[in-house]
């Protein structure tokens, strides 16, 4: 990922925030048959490793799993995003030398990738990733209200993803380049949309003070 030293995240409190803040990740191997990719969902185990290890599954039926991939895998996750209008920059009233552009944030975590199939590994990470979206309903659904027979015969239908993180790369494009009036118009602007994703990537601006 190009990452100009302004935007760059070394922060890992920071990195691990957008990973569990993300949704849903993309899972991307290089193969013999050329890179793939697969949307989903994984999780960040911080306790395990230098810099933790990520858990997911794919389905049995996704190719991804049995081709063998070259060099570590790459998880991508993505956190707030929106559109920068100029119409925003206190420089367009003085110099009209403004462009559009896009603020976001990404982490791309790189790492040998291991798929597998053991029946209690697999349970352990469908339950753990289900806690973790379940966690904040008032009526948590859990694993274990399915019956176990029911559990049994979907766990086969999938495989396990696991990546011990060797490093990553983080990128935060939140207008830091851009001069102080600028930042604060382009705050108040992403505030005041109807759109939820631009309020929160109004939060991230540095602002003065």
């Amino acid at each position: 990922m190009y990452i100009p030293p302004a935007f760059k995240d070394d922060d890992i409190e920071s990195i691990h925030a957008t990973i569990r803040g993300a949704r849903l990740a993309s899972l991307v191997t290089a193969t013999s048959e050329g890179p793939v990719a697969t949307p989903l969902p994984l999780f960040l185990d911080e306790s395990e490793g230098e810099h933790g290890v990520l858990y997911g599954h794919v389905a049995r039926a996704n190719p991804q799993w049995k081709l063998p991939p070259i060099g570590d895998a790459l998880a991508i996750f993505a956190g707030p995003d929106a559109y920068v209008t100029p119409s925003w920059y206190a420089t367009k009233q003085e110099t009209g030398k403004v462009v559009p552009t896009w603020n976001y944030v990404a982490v791309h975590a790189y790492g040998p990738v291991e798929f597998f199939q053991d029946p209690e590994r697999l349970l352990d990470a469908v339950t753990r990733l289900t806690n973790k979206h379940e966690g904040a309903r008032a009526k948590p659904w859990a694993v274990s209200d399915a019956p176990a027979d029911f559990i049994t015969a979907q766990l086969r239908g999938i495989v396990g993803v696991r990546i011990p993180v060797a490093r990553f790369e983080a990128k935060r494009k939140m207008s830091q380049n851009r001069p102080e009036a600028d930042r604060v118009g382009v705050a108040q602007g992403l505030a005041a949309s109807d759109n939820p994703h631009d309020r929160e990537a109004s939060a991230l601006i540095p602002m003065p003070g």
